[in-house]
């Protein structure tokens, strides 16, 4: 689904109720994703695979040009994810930290969308949990790991993704209707999700969060696009 050549591919999520953050019985969460609450999210697109090098060269043309185009594009900040969106037309947003945990979890109610583990076969990360190098090292291409159940690939693992939510240590006053927290909290700060291919499986979970400053770049962190509109 995709109503501009340019766009990445969307997918339709549709409508439900979850519970968003650390999930019972999760040796790994921790204070910034509590408390777990009931969140009602209203139905939205979601790009298929994370912002590709190629696709997000069309708006920035000199971007790392020694990079396959495949990949999830990298050392973009906030404020670029922003710009990129923008450029592609109002129709097109960050997710929501909310709308992005839904569609990671597509369903499921484990640390992870594939249950309580997670393997090398299933995402692109690095280490596990006892400090092994087990994976890549490296980036892969867009969709080489399973799709969710809603049919998105690589929100566990390969890049982090910025959101648009404004950072806040946790989860007590936050909104219950899926829409962006953006009042009060850490304003020079935004949310990254996902976990990455440099990442132990722990930092992959579909609670997971952390943030990082709007203007801040690094070469394990990209986005994805999100719509309201382009439903149809």
């Amino acid at each position: 689904m995709s109503h501009d050549p340019r766009a990445p591919q969307l997918v339709a999520i549709p409508a439900g109720q979850f519970l968003m953050g650390g999930s019972p019985g999760d040796k790994f969460a921790n204070d910034t994703e509590r408390p777990a609450h009931p969140v009602t999210v209203h139905p939205f697109a979601l790009g298929r695979f994370p912002v590709t090098v190629g696709e997000y060269r069309a708006f920035d043309n000199g971007h790392a040009p020694n990079d396959d185009p495949a990949l999830p594009v990298v050392n973009v900040s906030w404020s670029d994810a922003h710009a990129y969106c923008a450029w592609l037309g109002g129709s097109y947003r960050l997710p929501s930290e909310a709308e992005w945990e839904y569609a990671c979890r597509a369903g499921s109610t484990g640390p992870f969308a594939s249950g309580s583990e997670i393997t090398p076969h299933e995402a692109n990360y690095y280490y596990s949990e006892s400090g092994e190098r087990v994976g890549r090292g490296r980036r892969t291409v867009c969709g080489e790991f399973p799709a969710n159940a809603f049919g998105l690939c690589d929100l566990h693992g390969n890049v982090c993704e910025w959101v648009e939510d404004v950072w806040h240590a946790d989860y007590h006053g936050a909104p219950d209707d899926g829409s962006a927290w953006i009042s009060a909290g850490d304003p020079a700060r935004r949310v990254i999700r996902g976990g990455a291919w440099d990442y132990l499986p722990r930092l992959l979970r579909s609670a997971w969060r952390d943030a990082l400053g709007i203007a801040r770049q690094r070469d394990n962190v990209g986005f994805r696009v999100a719509s309201s509109d382009l439903l149809a």
